[in-house]
């Protein structure tokens, strides 16, 4: 990912987790990004981090515990940003990439769920309310 385009959706319309070591947002492709078996990742470090040089120890760091977990449990056409924390510079290696396994299975859970709800969660009253003022022309 390297368009600002592409991290806003994931931040608007992803699934988000924090973890000590990372932030992750995960969303579903754009249409226009969707190839069968591809995997979209972006990596992004604030100034909060540190100045240029830690936020790219950082980033360098996000990039390679991503390449060791993300072969294994990324889902194919989503996109996954992984976003530095002052922390990603200091915790241990191993416990950053479990931080990026359990972020990942916790997004993957919320993406279900989102999946599972009804569209319209609004109740069955308000629904007839809406549709009736929709009719008459009120509201």
């Amino acid at each position: 990912m390297k368009t600002r385009a592409d991290f806003l959706n994931a931040q608007k319309a992803g699934v988000r987790r924090s973890l000590p070591g990372l932030g992750l947002e995960v969303c579903a492709s754009p249409s226009r990004a969707e190839r069968p078996g591809t995997v979209r990742v972006g990596f992004t470090a604030s100034r909060k981090v540190g100045g240029a040089v830690e936020r790219n120890r950082a980033k360098r760091r996000l990039r390679a515990a991503a390449s060791a977990i993300l072969p294994l449990y990324a889902r194919e056409r989503h996109d996954y940003v992984l976003v530095a924390r002052t922390a990603t510079l200091t915790r241990p290696f191993t416990a950053l990439e479990e931080d990026l396994r359990t972020a990942i299975a916790a997004a993957h859970a919320g993406l279900d769920r989102r999946k599972d709800r009804p569209q319209d969660r609004r109740s069955e009253k308000t629904q007839r309310i809406a549709g009736a003022n929709k009719e008459t022309g009120h509201g």
